[in-house]
C-alpha cells in the first residue's frame, strides 16, 4: 500500500510539472527573452540539438587617440588668412589656470557671454535718481576688458539693443514698471543715450581700442520674415532698428565695424538680404558694417544650404562675421549619443564649414575677418547636452578641434562615414 501511494504521488508531480511548463503567459505586448544574467548559465545542448552558430559582429572601428594639440594653434592658422580665431569669455573661465592658458593659446578675440548685456550695463537706481538712464558698467565686464588688455585680446561688443536680457523699466514712465509705456521721442531719447554712454565710457576706461565691432541689434527678424515684436516696436515703432544703428554710426569711433546680429540665419537669408539694404543714410551709405551669423549649427545640417546663405550676403559687399559658432551632435531637439562615429561626424562637420569659408575668404568672395566659437568645451556649454565644442568636458581635444584647425588627417575622415 505504501509504495502504490509513493507512485500515486510520483504521478501526480510529473502530470503537475508538465502543466505548469505549458502555461500561456499572455502579455498585452511582446516581450523580448530575457538575456541570461551573470549568474545564469545556459543550458548545455542535448545529443538532438542542433548547435545554432553564434553571430560574428562586425568590430566597431575606433579613432585613433588624438594628441594633444601642441603648437597647434587656431589663432595662428586663422591668421594666414586674415581671421580672428574668438572664444565666448565669463569670469569662470578666466579664474581658472587650465582654461585661461587654452584660451590664450588658441584664442586672439573673445566676445562677453553676457556680461556686456543692457541687463547688466545699466542702473535702475542711478536711473531712477537721474531722471534719465544710466549705464554703469559692472565688476565682471570691467575685469574681463582689463584681463583681455593684458592678454592682447581684440573684443567684439555683444550687445546693445535686444528684446531679451533688457529691462523692462527703460521702457516705462519714470522707469517705474507700473506706468505706462513712453511714447517714441521718449525712447528714442533713451536708445540715443545708452548707446551714446557704452561709447563714451569704453573711451574713459580706456577700453576702447580693444574693440572692433559690436553687435548693434541681435535677433530682430523671425523665421517667416516678421519683424519681431517687443518694446522696442511698441514704444519706436518697426524703424527702431535703423534708429539704433543711426545712433551707433554717431558714437562709435570709425575702428568699430557695427553688425547685424542673429540666428537661424540659414532660414532668414531673403529677409536679412531685403533688410540690410534699407540700413542706409540719406546718401545712400551703409549704416552697417557687417552681419553676425550666429552659426549654432547641427551635424545633420546641410552644408550647401547654408553656403548658399553665405554666397547670398556675401554678395552684399558687407562684412561677415560667424559669431557664436558651435556645432552640435544630431539635429535640433534630438541630439546624438557621443561616440567615435559622432565626433568623426562633428570632426568632418567643422573641416567642412571652416575649410570652406576660408577657401572663399582666399577667394576674395567673402569679407569674414573674424570667427568666434561660442566657448570651447563642451562642460561649459549652454548646450553641453549636444556636446557641441572642440574640447570635452576636461579639456581633452575631440576631432572638431582637428576639423576646426583644417587638419583633415585628424579630423575623423579616417572613420567610415557609414
Amino acid at each position: 500500500m505504501k509504495k502504490k501511494l509513493i507512485l500515486l504521488l510520483m504521478v501526480l508531480s510529473v502530470m503537475g510539472a508538465m502543466i505548469a511548463c505549458g502555461k500561456d503567459n499572455k502579455s498585452t505586448s511582446p516581450t523580448a527573452a530575457p538575456e541570461p544574467t551573470a549568474t545564469e548559465t545556459p543550458a548545455e545542448p542535448t545529443a538532438t540539438d542542433t548547435p545554432t552558430p553564434i553571430p560574428t559582429e562586425t568590430p566597431v572601428p575606433t579613432l585613433s587617440p588624438l594628441p594633444d594639440p601642441d603648437g597647434v594653434s587656431l589663432k595662428d592658422i586663422y591668421a594666414e588668412h586674415g581671421v580672428k580665431a574668438g572664444t565666448c569669455l565669463t569670469t569662470m573661465m578666466i579664474g581658472n589656470a587650465d582654461t585661461a592658458k587654452l584660451i590664450t593659446e588658441q584664442f586672439n578675440s573673445v566676445t562677453m557671454e553676457n556680461d556686456m548685456k543692457p541687463d547688466y550695463i545699466l542702473s535702475e537706481a542711478k536711473s531712477k535718481e537721474a531722471g534719465e538712464i544710466v549705464v554703469e558698467f559692472n565688476s565682471n565686464m570691467l575685469s574681463m576688458l582689463k584681463w583681455a588688455k593684458e592678454n592682447n585680446m581684440a573684443v567684439r561688443g555683444h550687445t546693445l539693443v535686444w528684446y531679451s536680457q533688457t529691462p523692462n523699466w527703460i521702457f516705462h514712465e519714470d522707469f517705474d514698471t507700473n506706468k505706462p509705456l513712453v511714447g517714441r521721442e521718449e525712447m528714442l531719447k533713451r536708445m540715443e543715450s545708452m548707446i551714446k554712454q557704452v561709447f563714451e565710457k569704453l573711451e574713459e576706461a580706456g577700453y576702447i581700442d580693444l574693440f572692433y565691432a559690436y553687435d548693434v541689434v541681435n535677433e530682430a527678424w523671425m523665421e517667416d520674415g516678421t519683424l519681431r515684436k517687443s518694446n522696442w516696436t511698441a514704444t519706436i515703432g518697426d524703424d527702431f532698428i535703423w534708429h539704433a544703428f543711426n545712433f551707433a554710426n554717431k558714437y562709435a569711433p570709425e575702428s568699430i565695424d557695427l553688425y547685424y546680429n542673429d540666428y537661424n540665419e540659414q532660414f532668414k537669408t531673403d529677409t536679412l538680404e531685403k533688410f540690410v539694404k534699407t540700413l542706409v543714410d540719406d546718401k545712400g551709405n551703409y549704416l552697417i558694417d557687417g552681419i553676425g551669423f550666429q552659426a549654432h549649427l547641427y551635424t545633420k545640417d546641410s552644408l550647401d544650404a547654408y553656403f548658399k546663405t553665405v554666397d547670398q550676403l556675401s554678395a552684399l559687399g558687407l562684412k561677415i562675421e560667424l559669431t557664436e559658432l558651435d556645432v552640435c551632435l544630431g539635429k535640433y531637439q534630438y541630439p546624438s549619443v557621443g561616440s567615435p562615429k559622432t565626433f568623426a561626424n562633428q570632426g568632418r562637420f567643422y573641416y567642412d564649414l571652416i575649410k570652406g569659408l576660408m577657401d572663399r575668404v582666399d577667394a576674395g568672395t567673402l569679407k569674414l575677418d573674424a570667427l568666434t566659437f561660442w566657448g570651447f568645451s563642451d562642460g561649459m556649454s549652454w548646450r553641453k547636452e549636444y556636446q557641441p565644442n572642440l574640447f570635452n568636458k576636461n579639456l581633452k581635444v575631440k576631432n572638431a578641434f582637428y576639423g576646426a584647425a583644417m587638419m583633415k588627417d585628424k579630423a575623423g575622415f579616417d572613420y567610415p562615414e557609414q
